[in-house]
Parts: structure tokens; sequence; C-alpha cells
């Protein structure tokens, strides 16, 4: 059994990680039959256990929500992930959970949306400073070239980041000339007015994963293709799909799983924005701590 730290999950490079999410679907795993995350209530939080199986592989992530943790210096969200043999079960790696997502949900997202990026340089917006703002953009520049990227949040003073704040005019011309907008925030309404975007632009959204919650208002993802994980996880988890159904200007008819895209039985149209929700799946986990594990092992070997 071994143990994977940040630096050897990280290791893998965004790259590769996107690689493995694509090859995972394109082999034929089907997201509709991933099992539903859990939720443990704690005396001091929760626990959130996430399980799921490939042909190869079983493996959970057991990640611990600790609101009160920024009083100690610590993060709110921490995890650790057990990669079993699927046959026998046996124990085969723990990796770093925190440093798993940190990786494996940009990776998610670029796959989702990768038909769709021009191949020239672009323009990149991210609403948020944490590592999943910048974890997007290391991902997105993995795959094209970037022009530029401009973070945009409520108060520059609070990140080392050369960030704008939301509500300027200077981020609405930010937002305006995007190709691509990252939402990566802990945002319960939405960020900005969508009417800044135009109809060319690519739209992620990572930031909730509850139905009361969400980073895109309602007319965005009306005028939109809107693709999701998986349909039926969307309409438990997705607050920005769940509230746009609600309002009337969305229906769960429009939703297009990211398995179609990637697998090429979708066709995403370029005439209109394209909204990629995200809510974290386990089966994400599981596809890139595999290929973390086989490429840490490549490295030992040589």
């Amino acid at each position: 059994m071994r143990f994977l730290d940040a630096h050897a999950v990280a290791a893998l490079g965004p790259a590769a990680a996107v690689r493995a999410i694509t090859d995972g679907l394109r082999d034929g795993l089907d997201p509709a039959t991933d099992p539903p995350r859990t939720a443990v209530g704690l005396s001091r939080g929760q626990f959130l256990l996430m399980p799921s199986e490939t042909a190869a592989a079983a493996g959970v992530k057991i990640a611990t929500v600790a609101p009160g943790n920024a009083v100690h210096g610590l993060p709110r969200i921490q995890a650790a992930y057990l990669l079993f043999d699927r046959e026998t079960l046996t124990l085969r790696a723990v990796l770093d959970g925190t440093a798993l997502t940190t990786l494996r949900t940009p990776a998610v997202s670029v796959a989702a949306v990768l038909p769709r990026l021009p191949h020239r340089p672009l323009r990149v917006a991210v609403v948020g400073a944490g590592p999943q703002a910048t974890g997007h953009v290391a991902t997105l520049a993995a795959v094209r070239p970037l022009a530029d990227t401009t973070y945009l949040v409520r108060d520059p003073s609070r990140t080392s980041l050369d960030a704008l704040r939301l509500d300027s005019a200077e981020a609405d011309a930010a937002l305006r000339a995007a190709d691509v907008v990252v939402c990566a925030t802990s945002a319960r309404s939405p960020l900005f007015d969508s009417a800044l975007l135009r109809d060319g632009v690519v739209v992620i959204a990572v930031g909730s994963h509850e139905p009361d919650a969400r980073e895109l208002d309602a007319a965005l993802l009306g005028r939109a293709g809107v693709v999701v994980e998986d349909i039926a996880t969307a309409l438990r988890e997705a607050g920005d799909v769940v509230l746009a159904i609600a309002e009337g200007t969305l229906s769960a008819a429009d939703l297009v799983p990211m398995r179609d895209v990637v697998t090429g039985r979708a066709t995403l149209p370029g005439d209109r924005p394209l909204v990629f929700k995200s809510v974290g799946m386990s089966w994400q986990d599981l596809v890139v701590a595999e290929a973390v594990l086989s490429a840490s092992a490549g490295r030992v070997a040589s």
C-alpha cells in the first residue's frame, strides 16, 4: 500500500488529468451509475463520502467539512482518498484527497468543454481566487494558449493575485471580452448580469453543489447550451440548473450529459453560450486517482 501526498498527486499534471477523465468516458464509464455522495453529520461539521467503481478499481473519498476551521487557520474542507483493487478490495493506495479534488475538478470542466474551445489564444475571466480558480487557469493553459487571464473578486485586498473588483466597469469589460468565464466561488446568488456575456462564450461553474445555491442567473442558462456531468445528479444538486428550471428558462430535456459531448454523440452549438455546470462526482476522483497511482509507479520503476 502506498501513500501519495499532495506533491505526488499534482505531479500527474493537468493535461494527463484531462486525458484520464476523457479516456474513462470514452472507454464506457457511465456517470449515471455512480452512487450519490452521502453526508454524515458530526458535532463540528460533516463527513462527505464519495464511493465509486470502475472496471479496474474501486475507491472512496472521505471529505470533512468543518465550518469553524477558519479560526484555527485550517481549511474548511479536507479529504483523503482510499484506492482499492476491484477484485480483492485490497487497499492499494491512500492519496491526499484535497490535492486530488484540486486536480480533478478543472480536468472535468476542461474535458466537458474542450470541443467548444477555439484553438486561438483565449481570453479568460475567472470569478474567484482560490485553488479552483487558479487550477482552472492552469488546466485551460495545458490544452490551449491563453491570451490573458483576469481574476475578478469581491475584495481584491483579500488575495495576493492581481485581481479586479467584481462590481466595477473594468470587470464588466473583462466579462464582455472573455472567451471563457470560470466561476469558482462560494456565492449563493448570481455573480454578475449574464447580459454582459457574448454569444460565443464558454462558462464553467463549479462553486456550488446545493439545489438552492447558484453562481449564474437563469437568463444565461435559458439562452445557453447546458452541459452537466449527469442529468439526475444535476437535478438533485446543481442549484444553477434547479433554480433556472423553477424560473421557467430551462427544462430537464435541455440538459446534455458530458459523456455525450466527450464521446461525440452530442454536438455543441456554436452560436450561443455554452454553460458547463459541475457539482463533482465520485467517478472523477477514482479515474484520476488511478492515473496518479499509475504515473507514480512509472516514476518509481524508472
